[in-house]
């Protein structure tokens, strides 16, 4: 059930930052002056984090999802093989995301 819950509010929550990513791109890519709240948001680290974290739980949570439906009946070992590999992709990208040099 947590799976299930989860999987659906990351996937509300991608789709509001995101939306507020590619709109505060928009605003950073055509005007001449680029308003402050538009950078702020934009260059938001926790922005960042939250949308790298959902989206690559999501992402694992969904495969684990097309599995079960493809048949195989071991849902808490899937549970946690697929919470284990996301957890260390989502640190790996953290990770660099956090040390990229531009």
């Amino acid at each position: 059930m947590f799976v299930w819950v989860f999987h659906r509010i990351s996937g509300l929550l991608l789709i509001v930052l995101l939306s507020i990513k590619f709109t505060t791109s928009f605003f950073l890519m055509t005007k001449s002056q680029k308003p402050d709240w538009a950078l702020l948001l934009h260059t938001n680290p926790l922005s960042d984090t939250l949308l790298i974290i959902a989206g690559v739980f999501h992402a694992f949570y969904g495969l684990r999802t097309v599995i079960i439906d493809l048949g195989v009946k071991k849902e808490k070992l899937l549970f946690w093989i697929f919470t284990i590999l996301a957890a260390l992709v989502s640190g790996a990208l953290l990770i660099i995301y956090f040390t990229r040099d531009y």
